[in-house]
């Protein structure tokens, strides 16, 4: 099997290289990532700027892939359009520090170059994992917990372009009760801005680090990973709304046609 790996936190991110690790159990690694953090990057993608793409080196082992001068979503097209010798078989993305659970889902980079893998109609999977508070994260347990999942996953033979987030919660506050397969949570995050003004007088305001969500709904992924499950949402990137649709198209829409004849005449 042959595996495309990146991420939003850079190519030198310790989650990055703990889950590198696990992932070569599965076959070759190659990894373009970006050169610095990137995260909440979204699926932007870079077009008034240059890519600047060089090889980075692992002391011990040799050559460890490509970093990127662009955003998470960047390195997986440019993978895939120039850099990489072969098409790979599976896209991963992470191990990000921190979960991408909720509406946090829509502002991640580590999901947003997941999205682009499944652009190319590629099984992509985006791994993050919940920071514990005040002890140091523990990336290799979190990388071999990431390693099962994927391979669970693999073993159902996902079609082209399916696409996965999964969570692993903080692995300090508890034993792993599981993985339980859940919806993305919808339900608005408390955010904070610490007001600020710069040494010219000029306010500013800085976005907190901590994200609550006051009123998650049950049997989510918010919820879910609070209670110590791994969790698997699948992800789709068609954002049209469905119902809404058939209803629309029963719309009459007259007025603006009509409309659209006489200035087209003037």
């Amino acid at each position: 099997m042959r595996i495309l790996l990146t991420n939003d936190d850079g190519i030198y991110a310790p989650g990055l290289r703990a889950l590198h690790a696990e992932l070569c159990q599965l076959g070759e690694v190659l990894v373009v990532a970006p050169a610095t953090e990137q995260s909440a990057a979204g699926h932007s993608v870079t077009i008034y700027s240059p890519l600047l793409v060089q090889e980075v080196l692992d002391p011990s082992k040799g050559f460890q892939g490509w970093a990127v001068e662009g955003r998470p979503a960047d390195c997986v097209k440019l993978a895939l359009r120039q850099i990489l010798p072969w098409k790979p078989d599976l896209v991963v993305s992470g191990i990000n520090s921190g979960s991408n659970a909720g509406i946090n889902v829509l502002y991640s980079g580590t999901v947003g170059a997941a999205i682009e893998g499944a652009f190319f109609q590629m099984p992509s999977i985006a791994c993050s994992m919940e920071m514990p508070g005040n002890e140091p994260a523990n990336f290799a347990l979190g990388a071999r917990l990431a390693l099962q999942v994927i391979k669970d996953i693999l073993g159902k033979k996902p079609d082209p372009g399916d696409l996965f987030n999964v969570n692993v919660p903080d692995l300090c506050r508890g034993p792993i009760k599981g993985v339980r397969v859940v919806p993305q949570n919808t339900a608005s995050y408390v955010e904070w801005f610490d007001k600020r003004v710069d040494p010219r007088g000029r306010v500013y305001y800085w976005i907190g680090p901590d994200f609550t969500c006051p009123e998650p709904h049950p049997d989510t992924d918010v919820t879910a990973l609070a209670e110590q499950w791994i969790t698997v949402t699948p992800l789709q990137f068609n954002l049209t709304r469905f119902p809404a649709l058939e209803i629309m198209n029963d719309w009459n829409w007259e007025n603006t046609t009509g409309q659209l004849a006489t200035e087209s005449v003037r």
